[in-house]
């Protein structure tokens, strides 16, 4: 096991590790534990119920949250002539020529936070999948982010406004950010229920039984608080 910093040790004793917090509380526990001299993220963590080699069970999904997440967004699009100048003129970050293009497929390249394009554009990113793809940033019809020009201001507002994408990973794990520890507890419920409003949405209906295994939420730089699934799936839908 990594050696722990001080810091690290010293938030064990702000609350118990073993114990299953209510959602509301785990919230306020987790404020606390952020301790970097950095506005830590706040990050969910949840392992599903769910067999990620069957197509019918992956979890694949986008939300805006209505906080926010305290961060900026780079916003790269991947569009020519007209949608370029769309783009552009809805505060577009990059506009992807050719010689990007190329650069992200021989380079790896990927100073960006999410990527937008115009289905006529696919023809020249579809070979980016390798190196977007592992990084959740390919734009896709199922992620919202392969659009028609006219959405593209949008889709642009809905990123700066806090649009965040998740996917299961191999494992069948969730991991989402749901804004910073500055954060107030309300608004950081105010995200983890339109979270978990989506999830509630995704379920497979495949899936017998309990759909969240574990859930846990967290800071950046410090430990997990465990809390309870099935109070968190109960929380009333976002307005």
């Amino acid at each position: 096991m990594a050696k722990r910093g001080k810091r690290y040790v010293d938030s064990l004793k702000l609350y118990d590790r073993d114990a299953v917090y209510q959602p509301h509380e785990a919230m306020g526990i987790v404020k606390k534990l952020a301790t970097a001299k950095f506005d830590e993220t706040v990050e969910v963590h949840m392992r599903l119920n769910i067999d990620p080699r069957k197509a019918e069970e992956q979890i694949r999904d986008a939300i805006v949250m209505p906080a926010g997440l305290g961060t900026e967004v780079r916003i790269l699009v991947f569009a020519e002539g007209d949608a370029a100048h769309i783009a552009r003129e809805a505060g577009a970050d990059i506009i992807a020529d050719d010689e990007l293009i190329a650069r992200i497929a021989d380079e790896g390249w990927t100073e960006f936070d999410v990527a937008i394009a115009v289905p006529d554009m696919m023809r020249k990113i579809g070979r980016l999948g390798r190196v977007l793809g592992p990084r959740n940033l390919m734009p896709s019809p199922k992620s919202g982010t392969l659009v028609p020009p006219e959405d593209i201001p949008r889709v642009i507002s809905e990123a700066r406004a806090g649009r965040v994408e998740f996917r299961n990973d191999r494992t069948g794990n969730i991991h989402v950010p749901i804004g910073k520890a500055s954060f107030s507890e309300e608004n950081l419920m105010l995200n983890f229920r339109a979270l978990m409003d989506a999830i509630r949405r995704d379920r497979p209906p495949t899936v017998k039984g309990q759909f969240i295994k574990k859930l846990v939420v967290k800071p950046t730089m410090g430990p997990g608080v465990k809390v309870d699934p099935f109070a968190a799936l109960a929380l009333e839908a976002v307005e």
